[in-house]
């Protein structure tokens, strides 16, 4: 919730208000900054209502602006928390490192204009993995009580070509999987954004254990931009 702005949870709050006359609040799997996109966010709400979860989705979706759709719904049980209960999350980042840029891919992806070097950045990708102190990938005002967090995988893929709308465009892309326990704020653009300058040539593949082993957010790279970055699943 954002007091001076329109987000999903209120939106989310407001229809459930119009459905119930409760006060309902929404608890969702982790947040998302504006821009960044959610393939499957999940969330939870408690209610004294007695309409079953198919009529909470079809009237929900009824209310909400169109670019906020409900996929499924269902009953929890009691102690579930969509972001405590979860036990992995993952996520992607699309660059689009073609000469020219797409416009009908713009809003997804971040257009680079300079030339990525992907087998460098599969390289420094192995130096994150594991377990480590990621204080080096996180942003200032993150509430997160320990900066140490997980990372089972990350995968740095090349592409010549990306399906959109039944559409096939060709060109050069770039997607960056990340798959983790938990992730701090900003983690996974800080990331994204560390490994361009690696692709870039201005920092070493191996320069990236220093860079975590500094616990120092100077010294990564800036954060990509929110729009190519995917919340693609959350684990239970």
């Amino acid at each position: 919730m954002q007091p001076d702005r329109v987000t999903i949870q209120g939106v989310i709050e407001a229809g459930l208000r119009k459905m119930t006359g409760e006060e309902t609040v929404v608890l969702s799997a982790g947040r998302t900054d504006a821009g960044v996109h959610a393939l499957q966010q999940v969330a939870s709400f408690d209610t004294a209502s007695k309409y079953p979860p198919r009529v909470f989705q079809k009237a929900l979706n009824g209310m909400l602006p169109r670019d906020i759709r409900i996929i499924s719904s269902d009953y929890a049980v009691d102690d579930f928390h969509p972001r405590y209960s979860a036990k992995a999350k993952s996520y992607f980042y699309l660059i689009d490192c073609s000469e020219t840029g797409n416009p009908f891919t713009e809003r997804y992806s971040y257009f680079c204009k300079y030339r990525l070097d992907s087998e460098r950045m599969i390289k420094a990708a192995a130096c994150l993995t594991g377990r480590h102190d990621f204080t080096s990938f996180r942003a200032s005002g993150c509430g997160a009580r320990s900066p140490v967090r997980e990372i089972y995988d990350i995968k740095v893929e090349q592409m010549n070509t990306i399906e959109f709308l039944t559409a096939v465009f060709s060109g050069s892309f770039i997607r960056i999987s990340v798959n983790g326990n938990a992730f701090l704020r900003h983690m996974v653009r800080n990331i994204a954004g560390t490994m361009i300058e690696v692709g870039r040539n201005r920092i070493s593949p191996e320069g990236l254990s220093g860079i975590l082993e500094a616990r120092d957010r100077r010294t990564a790279g800036p954060a990509a931009p929110a729009r190519g970055l995917f919340l693609e699943r959350v684990f239970y």
